[in-house]
């Protein structure tokens, strides 16, 4: 029975031990930061009373520790903003160059597309739409020009056929007419020369 109590006793001891130690553990974590300090130095802090006002009392060393830590997080968070601040800076250089890019790119590729939708036209670039309308109107001109000179081809022609036909009568009248009055000279040359023949008789 006294075995037991002591091994009861050491079993009991040894589990408050890795309690107390786990929390010993835990409570420096919960200390390392600003509010956990204060909250130590508060616990650590005596009080007493002087002419009716409570006064807190705290170890001028446990102070200066606690202010140190302050000034150190205070370094170390300016410093952090620093970094961030740089860090922020670089971004934004980074994003004002992809930007740029971006904006070189969109050119580029508005250049291209304007180049690929337009066709080059005796020196100026112009859109397919523009050329198909200027070519179908140049080829709509030309057809009505070859009419037009088809037209007047054949209206030509037809006019100098008339006129070659009305030479041919003419030339076939005029032939006649002459004939007739080579006869009528003819005719008249016999009768004077008989009316000559007569008077010398």
């Amino acid at each position: 029975m006294k075995h037991l109590t002591v091994v009861l006793t050491l079993a009991l001891l040894t589990s408050f031990s890795a309690i107390f130690a786990q929390e010993e553990d835990s409570s420096p974590d919960e200390n390392n930061t600003l509010i956990g300090q204060f909250e130590e130095l508060e616990r650590k802090s005596g009080n007493y009373r002087a002419n009716g006002i409570r006064y807190e009392v705290i170890k001028l060393s446990d102070l200066y520790e606690v202010k140190n830590n302050i000034f150190d997080s205070i370094n170390t968070a300016s410093k952090t903003i620093k970094d961030l601040s740089a860090t922020i800076t670089g971004n934004e250089a980074q994003i004002e160059d992809l930007n740029s890019k971006l904006q070189d790119t969109t050119n580029k590729l508005n250049t291209v597309t304007e180049e690929k939708d337009s066709i080059s036209f005796f020196g100026a670039l112009i859109s397919k739409g523009t050329y198909n309308f200027i070519l179908w109107s140049i080829i709509f001109a030309l057809l009505l020009f070859l009419l037009f000179f088809i037209y007047r081809f054949r209206n030509s022609n037809f006019l100098t056929h008339q006129a070659k036909s009305a030479l041919a009568d003419l030339e076939k009248e005029y032939e006649e007419h002459r004939r007739r009055a080579l006869e009528r000279e003819q005719k008249i040359s016999r009768q004077l020369q008989d009316e000559l023949n007569k008077q010398k008789k």
